[in-house]
């Protein structure tokens, strides 16, 4: 039996990666993982996702592995307009969730897929990560925990590379899509997407994405972004 997993599934994003990959049927089974799964996962407490990754290990052997998280608002922070704005306790959780708790999913996920034949783990970034790519600067905490979440992808590519030259670990930019994420800045005009359309794009990109490309930063259309 293979698995693909789906941390973050109780999203709109999440639900509809989940959803496509069990109509796509490629896998045996599509576990579907968070805050209010049996087992539990939370990306803020390590032990939960340790005790996750042990219950999946249990259910079959995993191929994919795809992290459908994020933060960038809530009821208590914004996204910040300038450096006036800056705020460590938001900074601090912004952090927590982007990149803490992703490189704990790596910790933990990372070691049980095979050690033969195509693996993936997948995190959802995002394009306002890229330092290259920065000309409007703001934004701080989500931009510099998404540049975070780049690097510990680079760093977890090379390290899965060691334990399955075929393997792959990439970070993937879904674009704008139509959840309770982005819709506060969702733009006229901008070209936003429905979740599953998002989905389905995303898991094209993995179907087409080389050995050679892994620790790499994708967008939906599967070009490279400048870190």
């Amino acid at each position: 039996m293979t698995q693909a997993v789906v941390v973050g599934a109780g999203g709109g994003l999440g639900q509809a990666l989940a959803t496509a990959l069990k109509r796509h049927g490629v896998y045996s089974r599509v576990t579907r993982l968070g805050r209010s799964t049996t087992p539990p996962l939370d990306l803020l407490s390590e032990p939960s996702i340790a005790a996750a990754a042990v219950w999946v290990a249990a259910q079959g052997e995993v191929r994919l592995v795809l992290d459908a998280t994020g933060f960038l608002h809530d009821d208590r922070f914004r996204p910040e307009r300038g450096w006036r704005d800056i705020d460590p306790a938001h900074m601090a959780h912004a952090f927590a969730v982007n990149a803490i708790g992703p490189a704990l999913l790596m910790k933990h996920f990372c070691p049980l897929l095979p050690r033969e034949g195509r693996a993936v783990f997948a995190t959802l970034s995002a394009r306002v990560g890229s330092i290259g790519d920065n000309r409007l600067g703001g934004w701080h905490s989500y931009r510099a925990s998404k540049a975070a979440l780049n690097q510990l992808v680079r760093c977890a590519a090379v390290e899965l590379r060691r334990q399955n030259p075929a393997s792959l670990c990439v970070a993937l930019h879904p674009g704008t899509v139509d959840t309770a994420l982005s819709a506060p800045f969702a733009k006229a005009g901008l070209d936003t997407r429905s979740p599953d359309v998002a989905a389905h794009e995303l898991l094209g990109v993995l179907e087409t994405l080389a050995v050679e490309q892994s620790g790499g930063f994708y967008d939906q259309r599967g070009k490279a972004i400048q870190w």
